[in-house]
């Protein structure tokens, strides 16, 4: 079939599609993927308030010249050169005095209370910066996962100092861990998670699989699949890059130009084997682009909103946010569903970088803000995809390294280990807290925390149990999701609940 010929039966399609996506909500599902890369702290991300739990927060970071303890539950922001009632000190646009007190929480389910506390329940809160994921939380479309993280068996602070259980390969190690979060294996790992549910269900797609796992930022080994390539898009209006010259309507002034070069670029007569395989990807990925480019012209698309100016906490200076931009071309993607016939789609985007060894009061809070104001409007966006409601068909969820050591340097943390995460969507069983949060008011000292090993927490909920909850809620099934994640045969419950 010709170029021409492709674009006039693709264009019927697309009328027919987008009457037919007007009448009734789509079998359609994706997930996305929001990688928040070089290691969040999520003990200033998702904190325990109760009395014991808090007071050894705030006596570990509460140190050094730029300390990153944060305010407790309902103090007020304090202006800037004022000095806080609550430390004595002056503040500084990089204070955590100058941010308000942490946002709470309440989850419909009691976590519960750990041994050697004098709590009788355990209170929760998020850095202040995270307002539009507390209102997320509290209208039910927002899940926390507690202490998540790399692991190949259960294990407990006694075994991993004894050495008698296997851990992940270079634990703390930034490109090892997120290969082992993506993929399951440490650096060098080149199928993931992600690709291979697209591999299962990519049939679903129909002519469009190339579309099945779609990256909005470079090279993810989380889409890479054993059968299917991730699709790179740009957050342009026209995000499928194209051959300028064979898809213009002119070429050097001349009307047949263009049509001339095509054929040139995909002709497959030739005796090379490897220039004719060439052509065939090349022509393959025209007519990909063509196809979606020419999908995003659609009235659903093109009515997607751009999102809301951010504002820099520390700065108070607006600012870009391309966490927000990159799901902006997501929700476009997700728009143009029924003009592609896509049923099922995996999406990679990332923020970074969080590894804040020092200086952590300047980044830290910054990037959280852009993580909450993406993730509020993506919410709010999907809530109208064509004057369909599709939060429910669409689940996004965190992901990052590792987290960071409960004790601090100063003005910055260093590599741990299991971490606290969001998953937010219409689907999402939210308002609540899965997994177990990790023990903190007890001795530090002589790191005698038994959820502690040095100042990195234990994982309590693994990677794969966190992603076959999200896979099953796709689709995958049972048997297959066993073999993405051998491991998770060795952990109960296998899936989590938040879906």
């Amino acid at each position: 079939m010709s170029l021409v010929g492709a674009g006039g039966s693709f264009a019927l399609q697309l009328a027919a599609a987008g009457s037919a996506a007007g009448q009734s909500a789509p079998d359609y599902k994706a997930i996305v993927c929001v990688f928040m890369s070089g290691g969040n702290d999520s003990h200033n991300t998702v904190l325990a308030t109760d009395a014991d739990s808090w007071g050894r927060y705030y006596t570990t970071r509460n140190i050094g010249e730029e300390p990153i303890a944060l305010m407790p539950v309902g103090t007020a922001a304090a202006p800037v050169g004022s000095v806080s009632p609550v430390t004595g000190r002056t503040v500084t646009l990089k204070s955590t005095e100058a941010w308000g007190g942490v946002l709470p929480i309440t989850p419909i389910t009691a976590n519960p209370v750990p041994p050697g506390t004098s709590a009788s329940t355990r209170t929760f809160a998020l850095h202040p910066v995270l307002g539009p994921l507390q209102t997320l939380f509290n209208a039910g479309r927002l899940a926390v996962v507690a202490n998540v993280g790399t692991l190949v068996r259960p294990i407990t602070k006694a075994q991993y100092q004894a050495k008698s259980v296997a851990v992940p390969r270079n634990l703390f190690s930034h490109n090892d861990q997120i290969s082992t979060w993506q993929a399951g294996a440490a650096e060098g790992a080149r199928v993931g998670w992600g690709g291979q549910y697209g591999d299962l269900l990519a049939s679903m797609n129909g002519a469009n699989t190339l579309f099945t796992a779609i990256s909005v930022s470079g090279n993810a080994v989380f889409l890479s699949g054993r059968n299917i390539t991730q699709y790179q898009m740009t957050t342009a209006s026209q995000p499928a890059l194209s051959i300028t010259g064979a898809s213009g309507t002119t070429l050097f002034g001349s009307s047949v130009g263009p049509s001339r070069l095509r054929d040139s670029i995909l002709d497959t007569s030739g005796s090379n084997l490897f220039s004719a395989d060439y052509a065939t990807v090349v022509g393959r990925s025209m007519n990909s682009a063509t196809a979606l480019n020419q999908a995003f012209t659609q009235a659903a698309v093109t009515a997607v909103p751009a999102p809301s100016a951010y504002t820099n906490i520390i700065t108070g200076r607006v600012e870009a946010n391309s966490l927000a931009t990159q799901l902006q071309t997501v929700a476009r993607m997700i728009a143009a569903n029924a003009a592609l016939g896509m049923k099922r789609q995996v999406f990679f985007v990332s923020i970074g970088s969080f590894d804040s060894h020092d200086y952590q009061n300047t980044n830290q809070p910054n990037l959280l803000g852009k993580v909450a104001h993406a993730m509020s409007y993506f919410d709010s966006v999907l809530g109208n995809i064509g004057g369909l409601n599709l939060r429910s068909n669409v689940t996004t969820f965190t992901a990052s390294d590792f987290s960071r050591t409960f004790t601090s340097n100063g003005d910055g943390t260093d590599h741990a280990w299991g971490g606290h995460h969001f998953v937010m969507g219409g689907a999402v069983n939210g308002k609540n807290i899965y997994g177990q949060y990790p023990t903190l008011g007890v001795d530090l000292g002589s790191f005698k925390n038994p959820d502690m090993v040095g100042a990195a927490v234990v994982p309590t909920t693994s990677v794969d149990q966190y992603g076959a909850t999200i896979g099953k809620w796709f689709g995958v099934s049972d048997a297959d999701l066993a073999t993405i994640f051998p491991n998770l045969q060795y952990f109960s419950p296998r899936y989590l609940g938040f879906l």
